[in-house]
């Protein structure tokens, strides 16, 4: 409680040395995040809560609705060729970075063979089906494909889409990251790791009347708890992802409101079986029987009960049961103690031992403990490594774990759910998946134009990765948004992200 209590009031007193008094806070708005970002380099970048800053600070070809349509933001509109390998987009006129460069055709093919060919990049995977950029004109430019490529639309509403000015990411090369430009409503000012990260209003911007703040302010909070209190005080306008445990109390309060969507993304495990030589190292990650006794051990709908007070859709999928591409044919497995320990002796472990590592936030702590709790019945002794959420994903990225406590927020298209994940040597790849079967499947999906049609290759996908076990999800998240009664035109995206656009103070 003393540990809680001094972090509210040393954030309280950061937030006055931030706004520089009560003035600022007016046209301030100051929101709580859940985690630090990683870099802030769309090409680079991995988190969630850095897409939640990019949303300020990076426009994109295209962007979601709340109903997931896909909607102009910096394309005006767009054309299929006959045989769906050519995209040409057709752009907004009179947009400038935040630098005073012109955004146009040719920034567009600078940033897509950024986002292919720059070291490091996690956007690789995303477009590898196109081959080259062509700028048609100033405000056209046509993407053309090696073959018919569903996802890519859904791709270019995220960091795939997100524009960069060249000449600052030319000239700053790897530090680009450390100081953003891009075409977003708001430019960038500071960042201090693990402390903040500063906006202003950009007065360029091609949609500024719908901006109505002078600054953004970002604090990364772990403790959901010291973030609620910080809205509470005052000290924060808005925060996401508030604690489950926390929303009877706060419904009552009339001073703020709140908002909740099911998240695009899922809860799950991952579990190292071809990363390293960790996968080696302990039965979890060389033993199918052993990750399957692990699964039969958990009871998913106990875990979002106990861990996330029922704010969650129990799921054993890379998409909830609800989509339309839930594979029908591999449905949630039920607990079953008994038939854990017999795979168990027969694999010769009757008493296996990993290491879960988990980020630092609350609500992958209860989950952890959770699974520790529920998979020592069937005689597991899981080991629990609580590591800040940045540093867990470079050692996820080296292999330097057993299983993983990771949390993806989704996206629009399950491709992005699922093919960085689960296709061999792609940047998300965890686990070190690598099964020739899947890898042709992903690609069948990625071509498949008739959604009926990709329904039933993610069937066949979702059958053998049931099977192999590199992932073992959990459930679908609600994303829980607590915030300001006066802070008013939210709008709620299941994407999760918090758009700026259209937000003001009544």
């Amino acid at each position: 409680m003393r540990t809680r209590k001094f972090a509210a009031t040393l954030l309280c007193a950061i937030g006055a040395l931030a706004l520089g008094g009560a003035a600022s806070a007016q046209t301030t708005l100051r929101i709580g995040l859940a985690e630090d970002p990683d870099i802030l380099d769309p090409t680079l970048a991995r988190t969630f809560v850095g897409r939640i800053v990019f949303a300020g600070l990076c426009d994109k070809l295209f962007d979601l609705d709340e109903k997931l349509n896909i909607v102009p933001q910096l394309a005006t509109g767009f054309q299929w060729s006959p045989d769906n390998k050519a995209l040409t987009i057709k752009l907004r006129s009179g947009v400038t970075f935040h630098d005073g460069e012109k955004f146009d055709a040719a920034a567009v093919k600078f940033n897509i063979e950024r986002h292919k060919t720059l070291a490091g990049s996690n956007r690789r995977g995303e477009l590898a089906p196109v081959t080259t950029v062509d700028v048609v004109d100033d405000s056209t430019v046509r993407l053309n494909l090696a073959a018919p490529f569903s996802p890519l639309l859904a791709m270019l509403t995220d960091r795939s889409g997100m524009m960069v000015s060249p000449k600052a990411a030319q000239a700053a090369g790897a530090t680009f990251g450390s100081k953003p430009v891009c075409s977003g409503p708001f430019r960038f000012v500071e960042r201090v790791a693990q402390d903040r990260i500063v906006l202003e209003r950009f007065p360029n911007y091609w949609n500024k009347a719908e901006i109505h703040f002078d600054k953004v302010l970002y604090q990364p909070i772990v403790d959901s708890t010291v973030r609620l209190a910080n809205l509470k005080s005052g000290q924060l306008d808005f925060i996401e992802r508030m604690g489950t445990s926390d929303v009877a109390a706060l419904k009552s309060d009339n001073r703020f409101k709140m908002q909740k969507i099911v998240e695009l993304g899922y809860q799950g495990i991952t579990i190292n079986i071809g990363k390293s030589d960790f996968a080696q190292k302990n039965p979890l990650g060389r033993d199918p029987r052993v990750r399957e006794a692990f699964e039969l051990s958990l009871d998913r709908e106990g875990i979002v009960n106990v861990a996330m007070d029922g704010e969650g859709l129990p799921g054993n999928q890379w998409v909830p049961p609800t989509s339309q591409f839930y594979a029908k044919n591999v449905p949630i497995p039920k607990r079953d103690v008994a038939r854990a320990k017999a795979l168990l002796k027969e694999a010769g472990v009757p008493n296996p031992s990993f290491t879960l590592m988990t980020p630092t936030t609350s609500d992958a702590q209860k989950i952890a403990q959770v699974v520790q709790a529920m998979a020592k019945e069937a005689g597991f002794d899981v080991k629990i490594q609580s590591t800040e959420f940045a540093t867990s994903l470079n050692l996820a990225d080296k292999g330097q774990f057993d299983a993983y406590v990771l949390a993806w927020s989704g996206r629009a298209d399950p491709d992005g759910n699922l093919q960085s994940f689960h296709q061999t040597k792609q940047p998300l790849n965890y686990a070190g998946y690598s099964v020739p079967e899947v890898d042709e499947l992903i690609g069948k999906s990625r071509t498949a134009v008739d959604p009926a049609a990709r329904a039933k290759i993610f069937e066949q996908i979702a059958a053998r990765v049931a099977k192999d076990r590199p992932v073992v999800y959990l459930y679908h998240r609600n994303w829980l948004w607590a915030y300001n009664a006066k802070v008013s035109g939210l709008r709620t995206v299941p994407d999760g992200m918090v758009r700026l656009q259209g937000l003001r103070f009544q």
